[in-house]
């Protein structure tokens, strides 16, 4: 075998390992289709068994959390009700909290909620619980009465 027929091999190898990493990340995050389905899903537990069971659920529990994907509830002024990813964030008022980049990121969810129902919040960043890195993130969210219910995908 010469020299060249080594070196092609060697990069054969190395880009099939970098494109099956990368397929194996994808893998392990959540999509937009994932993230939408399970706040309907996190809604519907609400209205089966109330708030109170729900957010301990939501926020405690393993039911609601999948790979990066994890349910956050806030009420329409800010206070964090439940939180998936951190419960040290739950019971306190983060309407000023902002991201990275200085985004007003619970404004931004609950300005949707109350002007739209429903939707995605885009193109502000986040902590991804998984990699424990900050990362480009969107979050689907649904008001349900005077509160939205969430779920982020994280574009990392």
């Amino acid at each position: 075998m010469n020299f060249f027929s080594i070196v092609k091999r060697l990069m054969g190898a190395f880009l099939l390992g970098l494109v099956m990493t990368s397929a194996s990340h994808a893998a392990d995050q959540g999509t937009a289709a994932e993230a939408e389905a399970m706040v309907k899903k996190a809604i519907a537990y609400i209205k089966a068994n109330g708030p109170e069971k729900a957010y301990e659920e939501f926020t405690n529990g393993k039911s609601f959390k999948d790979r990066d994907l994890y349910i956050i509830v806030y009420d329409l002024n800010g206070k964090n009700l439940a939180q998936g990813a951190n419960p040290k964030l739950v019971g306190k008022d983060l309407i000023g909290l902002k991201d990275a980049d200085g985004k007003p990121l619970i404004k931004m969810f609950v300005d949707l909620a109350k002007d739209k129902g429903k939707g995605w919040v885009e193109g502000y960043k986040f902590l991804n619980p998984v990699t424990q890195k900050i990362e480009g993130k969107s979050m689907y969210l649904e008001r349900v009465g005077d509160t939205l219910v969430g779920c982020g995908i994280y574009k990392g």
